[in-house]
Formats: structure tokens, sequence, C-alpha cells
């Protein structure tokens, strides 16, 4: 019997960790799994996927540039997709409807919380960015109930816009707006939502947002080194930096428990992919 076929769908898409995590994922839980990578051409998203469904693949992941076509796509959404405006999880239900999930903000909160151990209840926690990859993650970092988040952007309005979007959410967490400068610190969490590190470049941020028991957190990862702001926030003194590893593997890790009922070990994902 064939495996059942689930894929990731973005362009470009060669550089993708995500084949391997599900291979991996496959192989630890005997799931029936195989998994491969698609490139769908930026004017038509749509027709890739429902060529995708329609040939009986059973799950896809979304990735740049699609998140937010997949959401608008979708004929139901969760509720963290509905937060987030984005989707990076696809798959049709029992009545065939098309059903968008995003699992970017319990990747980043497990990755957090699980396995290196950091406090985000009564924390002070600062966001850089507000585009997708942050209003994807902004519903999770809520629940944790930390006492203050910041979302810091070039763009001001955006980020107010974001605090505004998720006021509903925030129950006593003190929510708030500004620009890179005027983040005022120090705080117990910075999160990198930006994709700066990914041009090399660095968020205008006075160094007094790192104090010496800060965890800088980076959502893009770089094997083998350290991203450039990872490496500031350490000249800065942080106490800890980790990268977006973790939050790539558990966001494939829900996925794979969405679409399978089964979550996998993701410890030993992550230890191979350091050592490939």
């Amino acid at each position: 019997m064939a495996d059942d076929l689930y894929a990731v769908v973005g362009n470009p898409i060669s550089h993708s960790k995500s084949p391997r995590i599900h291979s991996l994922f496959a192989t630890q839980t005997g799931e029936p799994v195989e998994y491969i990578a698609i490139q769908a051409p930026l004017d038509d998203f749509a027709g890739t996927v429902g060529a995708f469904f329609d040939r009986g693949g059973k799950g896809l992941n979304v990735t740049v540039p699609f998140k937010e076509q997949a959401w608008a796509l979708a004929g139901r959404r969760t509720e963290r997709a509905e937060n987030a405006g984005a989707a990076n999880t696809l798959y049709r239900d029992e009545n065939g409807t098309l059903v968008a999930d995003n699992t970017d903000g319990v990747g980043l909160v497990r990755d957090l919380t699980v396995n290196q151990g950091v406090t985000l209840n009564g924390r002070r926690i600062l966001v850089l960015g507000a585009g997708g990859a942050v209003r994807g993650v902004l519903g999770p970092l809520l629940a944790e109930a930390p006492a203050t988040l910041v979302i810091a952007n070039r763009t001001v309005a955006r980020a107010e816009a974001l605090v505004a979007l998720f006021a509903p959410n925030a129950g006593a967490t003190r929510m708030s707006a500004c620009g890179f400068a005027e983040a005022a610190g120090p705080f117990d969490v910075i999160i990198n939502g930006t994709s700066a590190s990914l041009q090399g470049d660095l968020p205008p941020l006075p160094a007094n947002v790192i104090g010496s028991g800060s965890v800088s957190y980076d959502m893009m990862y770089a094997l083998g080194t350290t991203t450039v702001f990872n490496r500031w926030a350490g000249e800065q003194g942080a106490a800890r930096t980790l990268d977006g590893l973790g939050m790539l593997v558990e966001q494939a890790a829900e996925a794979f428990r969405v679409w399978r009922g089964v979550r996998p070990e993701t410890g030993p994902v992550m230890d191979t992919l350091r050592r490939d």
C-alpha cells in the first residue's frame, strides 16, 4: 500500500528542511507518510493546492509567500489560523472542505517553554517586527500571560494595528507599540520576528533592551553559525541567545499531530538537523 502523501508548498522551496523533518518524524513514529516539496507558480497557488488534493494528497504545509493566500483559500479556519490571518497547514476534512490551521505560534512557545525552559508568564517581552510572522505568534504568546508585551517596528502604525487587533486576547497583559529606537528595556525575552537577519542587518535598537538576564530569540536560524541578531544580543550581555530551528521543528510536529493524531518527539530531530 502506498504511503499517504504530504507536501510543503512555497516559492522558492528548494531550501526547505520540511521534507527532511517530516521523513524523520515518519521513521520515528512508524506513520506511513511520504513528504515532498512543491514549488508553486507565484500566480497559481490555488491551482497547485487543488491539484495536490485532487490527486489524493492528505495535507500541505505552506511557506513564503503563500501563507495569506492559504488562509483566504480555506473554507474553514481554526481559531489560531483566524487570529494569525495566515495559514501554514492545510487539509481537507471529512466533508471535503479545505481547512486552514497555523502552527507557528505553538511552535515558538513550545520551543521556548518546553525545550529551552524559558518562562513567559509574568515576564516583559519585546517582539520585533509587525509582519505575518509576528501576527502568527502573538496569540500563543499572549496565552502565556506575560506582564508586558511590546511590539516594536520600523513603521509604528503597523505595530499599533497589531496591538489593537490582539487587545481582546491580551487579558491582564499590558500591550503597547513603538519604533525600534523607542524600545525602553531591559526586557526578559526579546523575540526577533523581522527578516533582517537574512540580509545581515539589525533593527536599530538601543542596547538597553538587553539586560543581564535577557533571553534573545531569533525566529530565523543559521545552522553552524549564529544569526546577526543573536550575535549582537550576546555582545550586549544577553544571558542566552536562541535561534529558530526549534520553532521550525516544533511547528512541523504540531502539523504532523494535526494530520496524523500523533506527536513526534522533537529533540532527536533537532539534534539530527544540527549535525547534518
